[in-house]
């Protein structure tokens, strides 16, 4: 595997200043010479504007420049500004910047078999040039087919949904799935000289076929998982209550004034409206 290796390249002016001197050199040589000698300086101008203008190149900021020698790798140069390297080097511009892009909105079956469109956004750099040019053919294609991919085998291993706090879903874990998602996405670009700086979900609904019906049927999970918390919640103020009258010696009840009893707290609980209390001047036993 090739790693990248930084390579040192010339200041670039320093080299200019020497193609002036030795240009007004010539300049001087053609304006003195005799007839005969004048058509060396004109090489030499020549020679000189080859080696030292072949040579310069620009490096911008968060850009790097990967040098290669007749096919083998010299190295990388990272010093921005104009810079010189020998004029037989294939010089090819690598961008360091964070770059992000959105992927397709997907169509896939999460774990529990319902059809579901997903889409992520990544944020990503490049970190080894040399990985990213020669381990890959197209490191911008590769990191894209890739994120794609791992959204995909995400969305596989998760519900859409899910009322259970201890089981991570796609809508209702935003945190761990978005941490999950970069690190299969790191795992899969490793090789191309990338690293992920960021990868969360951005596009997470039901297929359109089956939208509806799994609307309702969230709905009725909602409204079941809400009865559940209320019922518990209803019991253990009934039991609270029983436990402080028999405490505080308030009132003796029998097995059958409990029953009573908790038979009304629940349904003042429990129910959806306000209940309308009714005065009851006899006994239960009447």
């Amino acid at each position: 595997m090739i790693k990248e290796r930084e390579k040192k390249a010339i200041n670039g002016w320093i080299m200019v200043a020497f193609f002036l001197i030795i240009l007004g050199s010539m300049i001087w040589w053609i304006i003195t010479a005799h007839e005969l000698m004048k058509i060396w300086p004109a090489a030499i101008i020549f020679l000189d504007i080859f080696i030292i203008i072949g040579g310069l190149f620009m490096i911008n900021p968060n850009e790097a420049m990967v040098l290669l020698l007749f096919g083998k790798y010299i190295g990388t140069a990272k010093h921005e500004g104009l810079r010189w390297a020998n004029p037989f080097y294939m010089k090819k511009k690598i961008s360091l910047r964070v770059r992000n892009f959105e992927t397709n909105r997907l169509k896939v079956n999460d774990i529990d078999g319902n059809p579901i469109e997903i889409g992520a956004i990544v944020v990503w750099n490049v970190v080894d040039s040399a990985e990213a040019s020669f381990q890959v053919d197209n490191y911008e294609q590769f990191v894209k087919i890739q994120s794609e991919s791992a959204v995909r085998n995400l969305a596989t291993q998760h519900p859409y949904d899910s009322h259970s706090e201890t089981k991570v879903s796609l809508r209702g874990h935003t945190g761990p799935i978005s941490e999950q998602l970069r690190v299969e996405i790191q795992d899969r670009l490793c090789q191309a000289g990338v690293e992920v700086i960021e990868a969360r979900i951005s596009h997470l609904a039901y297929a359109p076929e089956i939208a509806e019906a799994m609307l309702r049927r969230q709905q009725a999970g909602a409204i079941v998982a809400a009865r559940q918390l209320i019922v518990e919640g209803a019991v253990g103020m009934v039991e609270m209550a029983l436990e402080q009258l028999a405490k505080k010696n308030i009132i003796e009840l029998d097995h059958e004034r409990k029953a009573a009893m908790v038979s009304n707290l629940l349904v003042v609980l429990c129910g959806e409206t306000a209940c309308q209390p009714v005065i009851n001047t006899g006994t239960l036993y009447a």
